[in-house]
């Protein structure tokens, strides 16, 4: 399960970016990059758990 979380934050911090800048209010533009940086940084953060098929093909 926590292979698929990489794909699902990058997703989610576009859907952010594209709803957060479609709403007219102050401050917004700071909120939404903010927490499509945070959403990036998961993703960074969840590639370990991707599957190495270098690793997988030796054993």
């Amino acid at each position: 399960m926590k292979r698929y979380l990489t794909a699902f934050f990058i997703a989610l911090s576009g859907v952010i970016i594209f709803v957060g800048l479609r709403i007219n209010f102050e401050w917004n533009g700071i909120v939404s990059w903010g927490l499509a940086l945070i959403c990036l940084i998961f993703a960074a953060y969840f590639t370990k758990y991707i599957p190495n098929e270098k690793k997988s093909k030796k054993s």
